[in-house]
């Protein structure tokens, strides 16, 4: 497997060419629900060009050594948002579609819980590998060989409060 290591400007540049490409498909969706972790910065920033309302859906699949070993997901009891009802044109959101399992069962989820709701579901996500079981109706890039994506934000996955405290205590008594 190769590695595909993203910088912060890369990532926000990649959730902006994904906003463009649901933007010219001129679908009109009026809720956005997120898939944290992974989806979560990309649902932020795609609910603020939007201006549409933003619902978390948490789950987690991934552990293990380096959080790369991939295990059965696990969804959160609730989704998290400020609105009274869900909207009935859904946008669900993630970084990637890896082997899709995460994406098919957020869509089975939200059906399941909230089915007479909504009309319709369409997912957009920044990388789509080609191992995966689903294909994503909007996304930026298709990995063919299915590489490792570094992302910016891992060094905060192997970081300790104590050792953020040390990196600004040294030399300034305040930060």
């Amino acid at each position: 497997m190769s590695d595909l290591y993203i910088s912060w400007s890369d990532y926000h540049q990649k959730i902006e060419q994904l906003a463009v490409k649901i933007y010219q498909s001129h679908w009109d969706f009026n809720q956005i629900v997120c898939i944290a972790k992974g989806g979560l910065r990309v649902g932020d920033i795609l609910c603020r060009i939007y201006d549409q309302p933003l619902a978390i859906l948490s789950a987690s699949s991934y552990g293990g050594l380096g959080n790369r070993v991939r295990g059965a997901i696990a969804f959160s009891q609730h989704l998290s948002m400020t609105s009274e009802i869900l909207g009935s044109r859904v946008l669900l959101v993630d970084d990637l579609v890896d082997s899709g399992i995460s994406l098919r069962e957020s869509i089975h989820w939200l059906e399941c819980h909230y089915g007479n709701e909504i009309e319709e579901i369409r997912t957009a996500v920044l990388w789509y590998k080609s191992c995966s079981v689903m294909v994503p109706n909007y996304y930026v890039d298709y990995l063919p060989d299915n590489p490792w994506i570094h992302q910016p934000f891992e060094p905060y996955e192997r970081m300790s409060p104590s050792e953020l405290a040390a990196k600004y205590l040294v030399g300034s008594s305040t930060l």
